[in-house]
């Protein structure tokens, strides 16, 4: 039989009912404020908060012999140049930072710049060799590094055995969103390139060596860039491809093409507009 509860025990029952009540609703907004938290914060890459670090390069003049009067000009104007290449490449660390995977920065930046600091010394050597001795070994100061930034995926950057470069950027690697490559999932497709040969003038005797060995050599920074193309599938983000193999390719052909039109241009009317050949084409 039930007996009715005292008045001090129905008192008590209210109180433990409501403490309870009220540690419930407490553990409510706790839970509610630290999901709030979490939520806000899950929207920030915590690698887009980090230091992308900056972009340092061999100092190029001091290593320079005498300048001929003749070719001042032309190196004070390539000796500049180095330095926007420096300066748009710390750029766009700053632009892409939380994109691409842990060798984005090798890839897109470091990789491009070197190809564009070859041609750029290059062109310096070559400038200073028309009325003096032609400087050798400037392409050992191409290769750039990188200094600072965040944590990298795989560690702190380190140099790779070929170039001296670091491995990655800590503030421009790894972002999970972006492991895949829209352009490069699946089949990875061929590049496409146009054909050099079949555009250039009569050549000259004294050159046909010269440009028969960089048109051969057009076909080799296919056939590399062909191969990066399968050992790359999946890695980056949407632009990889465009970035870390067709940009290069077109700076590298960029060069490629000038040194042709220069070896004819020794003995003949130097062909224009090869430049427009650079840009190459992937293909599905």
């Amino acid at each position: 039989m039930s007996r009715a509860l005292p008045k001090y025990n129905k008192r008590r029952v209210a109180v433990i009912g409501g403490a309870a009540a009220l540690a419930l609703t407490g553990a409510v907004v706790v839970n509610s404020a630290l999901a709030g938290e979490t939520s806000k914060k899950s929207g920030t890459n915590a690698q887009t908060l980090a230091s992308p670090g900056t972009i340092s390069c061999p100092d190029v003049a001091p290593q320079l012999p005498a300048i001929p009067a003749t070719a001042k000009a032309e190196v004070d104007r390539n000796l500049a140049l180095l330095n926007t290449q420096i300066a748009e490449a710390n750029k766009r660390l700053v632009d892409t930072v939380g994109q691409g995977g842990p060798n984005f920065v090798n890839n897109a930046i470091l990789g491009p710049l070197k190809d564009k600091r070859v041609a750029t010394v290059n062109r310096i050597a070559t400038a200073i060799g028309r009325t003096a001795a032609k400087p050798q070994g400037l392409d050992a100061l191409a290769p750039c590094a990188l200094n600072g930034g965040g944590v990298n995926g795989g560690g702190a950057a380190t140099p790779s055995a070929a170039a001296s470069q670091p491995a990655g950027n800590a503030g421009n690697n790894g972002n999970a969103g972006n492991g895949g490559n829209a352009g490069n999932a699946g089949a990875a497709g061929t590049i496409s390139c146009p054909d050099v040969a079949s555009q250039l003038p009569a050549i000259p005797a004294t050159a046909k060596a010269e440009v028969d060995r960089n048109l051969a050599l057009l076909n080799t920074q296919i056939a590399e860039a062909n191969k990066r193309l399968v050992d790359t599938v999946g890695q980056g983000g949407p632009n990889f491809v465009n970035n870390a193999i067709l940009g290069p390719l077109k700076d590298k052909r960029v060069a490629t093409v000038n040194r042709i039109a220069t070896a004819i241009g020794r003995t003949a009317a130097k062909p224009q507009g090869l430049d427009a050949l650079a840009p190459c084409a992937l293909n599905k």
